[in-house]
């Protein structure tokens, strides 16, 4: 069983992640704690519980942490995800409640009470963790692992030329996470899946397609470039409709940037990494991020070779399989759709 407390600015990537993870049978998870990021952090929050609800996993702690970022002022990113994070989709109005916990709190306290056995997973900016390790600086020894989707390495940017949005958001939070670490065992160490391997993880109409037929619509689920923008899906799936409308949006958002009619699933990547549900290769490195630079804030420098003299502080996922990914996602995420029913 892997224990999973997961960090999140949901957003569409976050919200198949989070699916996903309740998809998964061999799957706990701890808590979900929101911070600001694609949308504001309590709009993040109230996905989460939506999602939750059209999943029937309703009594999963979802707590709100940090709303602005250590140092510098808030961006959002409506215009990739949509006005409330999910694209077109609609989700319904949860009747759970946020938690009462700050996200910080929750974080110290979950991982105090379970040293060794959970696995962090922070898909948006590191703010929360950043705040969660001031407070206990023994955090990252405490957990099992960390997993990170954040960064660019040698590589573009999708932010600025040379930063990645996650970190580009926060990267003084950032740098204080990567600083946490260094020096740690390597088994402590954060795995990071940056840009160079998650712009990999590119969903096209085909996978809709299949996610649909693993769920057992009724009819296809055809999300095709020729159609009119925002069509709505009539799956007799809800939860296939819910996250056709949301990828939907992000296929236009790629397509509008000349990358095609496909949307870049980071976060489902991390995802499926930390739970140890397909394969990549990671190399150790030294991290440490830009922060003094107008031109290059955000900007992820990876140390390969030692050339700073420090020791490594993170494990760069090197390479990976997009197809046994979406083979992953497709399969787990279509059989919960199943187990829910039809509309």
């Amino acid at each position: 069983m892997h224990s999973v407390l997961m960090d999140v600015d949901t957003g569409i990537d976050d919200a198949l992640a989070l699916v996903y993870l309740l998809s998964r049978p061999d799957v706990r998870l701890q808590a979900i704690t929101c911070t600001a990021g694609n949308v504001g952090a309590r709009q993040v929050a109230l996905n989460n519980l939506a999602l939750l609800q059209l999943c029937g996993r309703q009594g999963i702690e979802v707590a709100i942490g940090a709303e602005v970022p250590l140092e510098i002022p808030l961006v959002t990113t409506e215009e990739t995800h949509g006005p409330q994070g999910i694209g077109y989709a609609a989700l319904p109005s949860p009747a759970q409640q946020i938690s009462p916990r700050h996200a910080v709190d929750v974080w110290v306290e979950e991982v105090r009470a379970h040293p060794g056995e959970i696995t962090g997973l922070i898909t948006g900016p590191l703010t929360n963790f950043a705040l969660a390790v001031r407070r206990e600086p023994e955090l990252p020894l405490l957990l099992k692992g960390l997993v990170i989707m954040g960064g660019s390495f040698y590589y573009q940017g999708n932010t600025t030329p040379t930063a990645e949005w996650n970190v580009s958001v926060d990267p003084h939070a950032a740098k204080e996470v990567f600083e946490a670490y260094r020096g740690l065992p390597e088994d402590k160490l954060p795995l990071v899946c940056a840009l160079e391997t998650t712009e990999r993880i590119e969903m096209r109409p085909e996978h809709l397609r299949r996610l649909a037929e693993a769920a057992g619509a009724a009819g296809p689920e055809l999300v095709l470039p020729e159609q009119p923008e925002g069509l709505r899906s009539t799956s007799s799936s809800p939860l296939v409709a819910c996250l056709s409308d949301a990828i939907r949006f992000y296929m236009e958002f790629h397509r509008l940037y000349d990358q095609g009619y496909v949307a870049h699933m980071h976060d489902a990547f991390a995802a499926c990494a930390a739970v140890e549900r397909t394969p990549f290769a990671a190399r150790l490195a030294t991290v440490d991020i830009e922060t003094g630079s107008p031109l290059l804030i955000g900007t992820t420098v990876a140390d390969f070779r030692g050339l700073w003299g420090l020791p490594p502080n993170a494990r760069i996922v090197s390479d990976n399989n997009p197809e046994d990914c979406f083979d992953e996602l497709i399969s787990s995420v279509g059989a919960l759709a199943r187990r829910l029913g039809g509309r």
